[in-house]
């Protein structure tokens, strides 16, 4: 009886976690690494085709985005997940296939005239329909035998529609332990969905730690100020660009913007136009208004009873082609855009920022979690250009964040998830968060609950009949000049900045006349480029 960590071990995305019982293999989630990756992963240690199933926890891509991989490699057990993350990766996994395709076959037409070797895309659509053919949908809620001393239940963690905590018992002989993986912790009083369910007993516990060493900003009235930025760019004459995640966030905003609508809280643009540029954002909706009430929290449910839909409203336009995509850049009237992905890392997105990053009237929106290395978290974080479709563009247009909306629990919102635990764990293991922020919260849950917590690296093993570690991983960093390849002088600037948070850190403990020297000249150096 085993675990092994595979992916999200310090950093955010790539969730990937295998489990060992009576010489059976299982994957908890099998997720796409999104951004620079900072630590090298380490291959599942088993031959797909010798992996019994996978518990998925819900349909993001960096929990979801390597099932068709692995399906491609010879997997053929089950996928085990809630109706709602079955219906939703039905759809996602085909659109994370028809980009890989599409970006081998950009980088093909290059190589090609270069005289380059030939791109494969990491899978296609056929592996992603053979991934999808696997699911086994359950209900929340109802304990499921899936293998030889080994059940699972899924429990409504708040953070996605269909989304889930996932309870595992294992046995093996006359020992039975109980692991519960948080998935990712949903955000307390969101839009739409129920807040997380508690679980009382565990004896292992694997939880998130996005935003594990930080709170959110207090939102106030998130809608308010959702409309007091759309009424300020709009009077301007200029666009409203919001990258969105098109499953999940894009229905919360629609669920603002129809209150937007109804309150009457934008003033001087009547009918102001609101497009949604993106195939999967129209279907992934469409996933959401005909799902089962049960999924909804009280609020959406009352609209419902009134007969409203909670998340649409007459002014919403579609962009379902390609050709509807482009005239939105050529219409001159002030509007919503609201397109994935969520990350501007790829998608149609990156058009509209090429059309509207360089004019001082538009607002570009932030409304999710941006990844150390992505385009959205370079735009945060200051950029004054940036290169899109191999031209250089200059960022003069207004760069804000919508706060109050994550999806993400903060770290009071991952502990009062754990303080649900009647019973606390033996051993609480920290993942998916930056390295900080990881090691940050295993500190607080132990230091709290009085337990042993650790925040394992890809590769580290413990046996979870003694819990014990049976194999030690250190974190191995990727080398700088492969990091940034594909992220250029930016991505070069990020990790020149890392060590340099590294240097500070290692000051603690000098003299102060020493701290004072090196605290003088990062503040000069950072005055001088601000």
């Amino acid at each position: 009886m085993k675990i092994t960590f595979i992916g999200a071990t310090h950093e955010v995305t790539g969730s990937c976690t295998m489990i060992e019982c009576n010489d059976k293999y299982y994957l908890v989630d099998c997720g796409m690494e999104q951004g620079i990756d900072v630590f090298e992963n380490v291959d599942i240690p088993v031959d797909p085709a010798e992996i019994s199933a996978v518990f998925l926890t819900h349909a993001h891509i960096d929990h979801s985005g390597m099932l068709p991989k692995l399906y491609k490699d010879g997997f053929r057990g089950s996928i085990y997940s809630t109706t709602a993350t079955g219906d939703l990766c039905s759809i996602m996994l085909r659109d994370s296939a028809h980009i890989q395709e599409s970006e081998a076959e950009w980088k093909n037409r290059k190589a090609e005239r270069a005289g380059d070797p030939i791109i494969y895309p990491v899978y296609d659509m056929n592996d992603a329909l053979g991934a999808i053919s696997l699911f086994v949908k359950c209900p929340y809620d109802l304990e499921k035998v899936v293998g030889e001393g080994v059940s699972i239940r899924f429990t409504d963690i708040g953070h996605l529609l269909g989304s889930a905590c996932i309870e595992i018992w294992l046995t093996e002989g006359d020992v039975t332990k109980k692991i519960v993986f948080s998935g990712d912790v949903g955000n307390h009083d969101q839009p739409i969905i129920k807040d997380p369910q508690p679980v009382a007993e565990a004896d292992y516990v694997v939880i998130e730690s996005t935003y594990g060493n930080r709170l959110h900003e207090e939102p106030g009235d998130v809608v308010e100020k959702f409309a007091q930025f759309i009424q300020t760019t709009l009077d301007r004459g200029g666009n409203v660009v919001i990258p969105s995640f098109a499953v999940g966030r894009t229905q919360e905003l629609l669920y603002s913007l129809r209150e937007i609508t109804e309150k009457g809280l934008i003033t001087g643009h009547p009918n102001f136009p609101v497009y949604i540029d993106s195939p999967l954002a129209i279907e992934a909706t469409g996933i959401f208004i005909q799902c089962d009430r049960s999924c909804f929290d009280e609020e959406t449910i009352s609209i419902l009873d009134k007969g409203v839909n909670p998340i649409w409203y007459d002014g919403i336009k579609l962009a379902v082609d390609t050709a509807d995509s482009v005239a939105i850049n050529t219409d001159p009237v002030p509007k919503v855009i609201i397109s994935a992905s969520g990350m501007c890392e790829a998608g149609r997105i990156r058009h509209h920022l090429k059309h509207n990053l360089w004019d001082p009237k538009n607002l570009i929106l932030f409304v999710g979690y941006q990844a150390i290395g992505s385009l959205g978290r370079s735009l945060i974080e200051g950029a004054k250009k940036v290169k899109l479709f191999g031209e250089e563009i200059a960022v003069n247009a207004e760069i804000k964040s919508l706060h109050g909306i994550s999806g993400h629990a903060d770290m009071d919102g991952l502990l009062k998830w754990m303080d649900g635990f009647e019973n606390k764990p033996s051993l609480v293991f920290v993942n998916h968060g930056e390295e900080q922020s990881c090691e940050d919260f295993r500190a607080t849950v132990s230091e709290r609950y009085g337990c042993r917590a650790v925040a394992p690296y890809s590769g580290t093993q413990y046996d979870l009949i003694t819990g014990e570690e049976t194999v030690h991983a250190e974190g191995r960093r990727i080398e700088p000049k492969k990091a940034v390849k594909a992220q250029g002088v930016y991505g070069e600037l990020v990790l020149s900045a890392r060590e340099l948070l590294a240097l500070a850190e290692g000051y603690k403990g000098h003299a102060n006349a020493d701290i004072a020297r090196l605290t003088k000249q990062i503040q000069e150096l950072a005055e001088k480029f601000r």
